[in-house]
């Protein structure tokens, strides 16, 4: 595989792609297998659809002169991408952690792009596949890229660092997330550090939360830029946070008002006005940046709905984000609230403890009607009067058919696998 060859191919297309579905005229598709398909069939039907180039790694699909045949698609993806992030070298800051790797990416997205042309990672893209195409959708005209990756299993951040090379990186945080591949909790701080680790050998920059004693001792080696709330030796100072239900925040004499909800995203904030300070983004850009930012695709988002005030954070849940959650709800000011929590995945034999370990929290809770919906919470059914349990979700929607839920400030919260967004219409 000459990759210099196939990097001189790519520069003459005006994108990637590795679904026909999506095929954009003049761009280079790439066929990589998957497990129920292979993606090499799809070859013919890409350069109908106007793609310029395609790559295989079946002869059998071997079409004309616009055909690439490599041994790996996949690998010549993740070599193509590594190439060219080489051949711009443009700077990157790349992100992972437990909880809010998306938020805080977009947020630094749109923080240094009141100064800089910025690229980042669209939506999750975050894997082996997905760092690869955000590396190749920056170009000469990209001054700054946004890296966010994700990992369920050790030695996965390394790999994607080893792709990306980023320059500077930060970590969220260190939370219980995909336990099953990590193995535990210590599992996800030794995965996660990989980023560290390849920082300090590459001699590159992280950013630190003073505020988060595991990150100040993985970063002791690295040369670092920190925040803290009120902390002297930070280089950025955070004076004040509040969320009711909005996270409202304040440094240098600045208050910043979010469209954020919940005090579980002020330190994605934090990162986000520490990262513009660092590349000089002037502090009125800042905040008239994050105050702009709404969310969306089911994080943190407020919604009403007829009598009904809704905090949807439906995209995702592990028992760190489930908790933080909880906790930011209950301390709201609002009268008549309701939680509708669903099942955590990827959490493994600890499964069972971790879901009776947000059940437990609730128990003291007298106020707020708790409704668990799945298998795994239903396994910790208890008799209490305010504690109702739904074993599928349909059983649960046939509820809210017959009861009607009105007046009420209702969280809802649940891994991307259990679809609580579906609750919006009963509601």
């Amino acid at each position: 595989m000459d990759i210099t060859y196939i990097h001189s191919l790519f520069l003459t297309c005006n994108s990637v792609s590795i679904d026909t579905r999506k095929i954009k005229p003049n761009s280079l598709f790439v066929a990589i297998k998957g497990e129920n398909f292979d993606a090499n069939t799809f070859a013919k039907e890409a350069l109908e659809k106007g793609a310029m180039y395609v790559i295989i790694d079946n002869k059998e699909y071997f079409i004309d002169q616009r055909t690439i045949l490599v041994d790996d698609s996949l690998i010549a993806l993740q070599e193509l991408a590594k190439f060219h992030r080489q051949y711009l070298k443009v700077p990157i800051i790349a992100l992972t952690g437990s909880n809010g790797k998306t938020t805080t990416k977009e947020l630094i997205n749109v923080v240094l792009s009141k100064k800089y042309k910025t690229k980042a990672t669209v939506g999750n893209l975050n894997n082996h596949i997905g760092v690869p195409l955000t590396l190749l959708s920056f170009d000469d005209k990209t001054e700054i890229g946004i890296v966010e990756m994700g990992a369920n299993h050790k030695k996965e951040i390394e790999f994607l660092c080893e792709l990306a090379m980023p320059d500077y990186g930060y970590i969220t945080n260190f939370g219980k997330a995909h336990l099953e591949g990590f193995g535990g909790v210590q599992g996800v701080i030794e995965g996660k550090s990989e980023m560290y680790q390849y920082l300090l050998q590459s001699h590159k920059s992280a950013f630190v939360n003073l505020e988060d004693a595991i990150q100040v001792e993985k970063t002791k080696e690295i040369n670092s830029y920190t925040f803290g709330i009120n902390k002297e030796k930070a280089n950025v100072t955070i004076n004040a946070i509040t969320a009711n239900p909005f996270v409202q925040i304040r440094f240098s004499n600045l208050q910043v008002q979010t469209h954020l909800i919940g005090l579980y995203n002020a330190n994605n904030i934090n990162a986000a006005i520490t990262i513009g300070k660092y590349f000089g983004v002037e502090e009125a850009d800042i905040k008239e940046a994050l105050e702009a930012y709404i969310p969306e695709n089911n994080r943190s988002q407020l919604i009403t709905k007829e009598t009904n005030q809704i905090i949807l954070d439906a995209y995702n849940a592990n028992p760190s984000s489930m908790a933080v959650a909880i906790q930011n709800f209950v301390q709201l000011d609002n009268l008549n609230k309701i939680m509708i929590l669903g099942d955590m995945f990827e959490l493994g034999k600890e499964s069972y403890e971790e879901h009776k370990a947000i059940v437990d929290s609730l128990l003291n809770e007298k106020k707020i009607n708790c409704f668990f919906i799945g298998k795994e919470f239903f396994q910790n059914k208890i008799d209490k009067n305010i504690f109702h349990f739904y074993e599928t979700f349909d059983i649960f929607s046939n509820y809210l058919k017959e009861k009607k839920i009105q007046n009420c400030s209702i969280l809802i919260k649940g891994s991307r696998g259990m679809a609580l967004e579906r609750t919006l219409e009963f509601l």
